[in-house]
């Protein structure tokens, strides 16, 4: 998982630097120390609550080091991020909604579970209801026929509701372990578009009300805080479960991420790695966070 090494080697370059020729640390070291967490994307609520930890430890004598920074920092990562957290599947009809803004890679993100899924032996569907983009339909109908998955779908611009609709009475037909549903990217500041969505949901809880249901939200790692304004707006009106991030690479500073569970307290159950059908790794924290740190 070799994610976020530009983010991370700028951060603990920049740290590193502090203690540079210092034999203790005053508060004008303290002071960069927090310049440098603000401009790693961690947060004001997040920094402030590890800045008073460090005030502390350096007044209890407890940070004199890099090391003992480097160690207070990946203990907080590691609270907050939690235990890894994997996609729970249950007995019977499961459905997965995933959402997410226009180009934060959700069907490319389900064309990759669902072949992690089948290869997992389960029975898989795909709803594309994406039906407000342009060759949105087309463009899951592809995926889905290469990786030889089962897809309903209507033209486009039909009623994404009806779409799911279908596909959850096609699914209790065929005994489906799990059906994905594909919706149309949207800004979350788009109400008549963020109401269509909850419009599928309600479609899925009355037709499919023993069914167990997942609300997936794709994000895309590059977007840094702008990602936690999507997550609450996204989480407030569709309870999201779990979070997908997307485009991963040595760019991402990806401090957003950490303050998204931190606010939202929403696990990161997958990380998308690559464009190819296979480039799906389930997200652990223990690992994220010593990979992070590594030089």
């Amino acid at each position: 998982m070799n994610i976020f090494k530009g983010w991370m080697k700028n951060i603990k370059d920049g740290l590193k630097s502090v203690f540079r020729g210092k034999t203790e640390l005053g508060e004008e070291e303290i002071e960069e120390i927090e310049e440098i967490l603000f401009q790693s994307d961690l947060g004001t609520q997040m920094v402030i609550s590890i800045m008073d930890k460090v005030r502390d430890g350096v007044k209890k004598g407890e940070i004199k080091t890099y090391e003992d920074l480097e160690k207070l920092v990946k203990e907080d990562f590691l609270r907050i991020l939690g235990e890894k957290k994997t996609l729970e599947l249950k007995d019977g009809l499961n459905v997965i909604l995933v959402i997410g803004v226009n180009g934060t890679g959700k069907t490319t993100f389900i064309a990759k579970l669902s072949k992690r899924l089948k290869k997992q032996g389960k029975k898989v569907l795909i709803a594309a209801a994406d039906t407000f983009r342009a060759a949105g339909v087309k463009q899951m109908v592809v995926w889905a026929e290469r990786l030889n998955i089962p897809v309903v779908a209507q033209q486009e611009g039909a009623d994404p509701s009806s779409v799911v609709f279908d596909a959850i009475s096609s699914a209790k037909a065929r005994g489906i372990d799990v059906l994905i549903v594909d919706t149309a990217g949207r800004l979350h500041t788009k109400k008549n578009l963020m109401e269509e969505l909850k419009k599928i949901k309600r479609v899925i809880m009355k037709n499919a009300p023993s069914a167990h249901l997942e609300v997936l939200l794709t994000l895309d790692a590059t977007t840094g805080q702008n990602a936690l304004i999507q997550a609450k707006n996204f989480h407030e009106n569709l309870g999201v479960t779990g979070l997908v991030i997307n485009k991963l690479d040595s760019t991402s500073r990806g401090g957003h991420i950490i303050t998204i569970k931190n606010e939202l307290n929403i696990p990161i159950i997958f990380i998308g790695t690559g464009e190819t059908e296979d480039d799906l790794e389930e997200f652990n924290p223990e690992k994220f966070v010593e990979e992070l740190f590594k030089s």
